[in-house]
């Protein structure tokens, strides 16, 4: 009976063969595994990576929407003339205004400037806005890569005397005392791998509570 019992504890053994097969295929899978687990984790940090800058790029667009409907038609006096003037300069490929609005939430009005260098991308300058003309702040502040390879374009709705509404590329406020109704900003990317990004602003404070807008025909400009 005992040696029954010994032959059948013996059958249920591995023999040295099946050890080393088990071990091995154990470490097959394990490597599989490893670098199934390596490739999931490097598409990840990838797909991280991407989101972060898309992530970037939207809450900048939200910025820069956030401050052109909080446009202000910010006055100042020209030292030369003595007459006021409001702040607000907008080309084709540049624009600078001022806005309610601050990146930062500082207190008081901000000043922003817009612009694009080819090669390069758009770049964003932000200075505080006081009672003076904001210019000279502008000029000497240090501008920051916003959206790197990217060009920016402008165009400004403007009312017409038979309440006709147009979108021109230049915009002079010292010239038509007076905000735009409203601004399209188009981000256009260099690398078509890029997303094109876009910005419809109404501006809602678009006139001087005493600086009456200019009647001048923006086709006489």
């Amino acid at each position: 009976m005992t040696g029954i019992i010994k032959k059948r504890i013996q059958s249920l053994g591995f023999t040295l063969i099946e050890v080393i097969l088990a071990l091995g295929l154990t470490s097959l899978i394990l490597g599989l595994l490893s670098t199934g687990v390596f490739l999931v984790a490097d598409d990840w940090n990838r797909n991280s990576d991407v989101l972060d800058q898309s992530l970037d790029e939207a809450l900048a667009i939200l910025q820069i929407d956030r401050s052109l409907h909080g446009a202000f038609p910010h006055s100042f006096t020209n030292e030369e003339t003595l007459s006021r003037q409001l702040f607000f300069t907008g080309e084709d490929d540049y624009l600078s205004w001022v806005s309610t609005v601050s990146p930062q939430r500082s207190a008081g009005l901000t000043t922003w400037e817009l612009y694009s260098v080819a090669g390069e991308g758009t770049y964003l300058t932000l200075v505080p806005a006081y009672s003076d003309n904001p210019r000279s702040r502008l000029d000497e502040a240090e501008p920051m890569l916003l959206f790197p390879g990217y060009e920016v374009e402008f165009s400004y709705l403007y009312e017409e005397l038979d309440e006709n509404k147009v979108w021109i590329e230049e915009w002079e406020a010292q010239e038509l005392l007076s905000l735009p109704l409203a601004v399209y900003v188009r981000f256009t990317p260099v690398d078509d791998e890029k997303e094109l990004l876009e910005i419809v602003a109404r501006i809602r404070n678009n006139q001087h509570r005493s600086i009456q807008p200019n009647d001048l025909e923006i086709r006489d400009l």
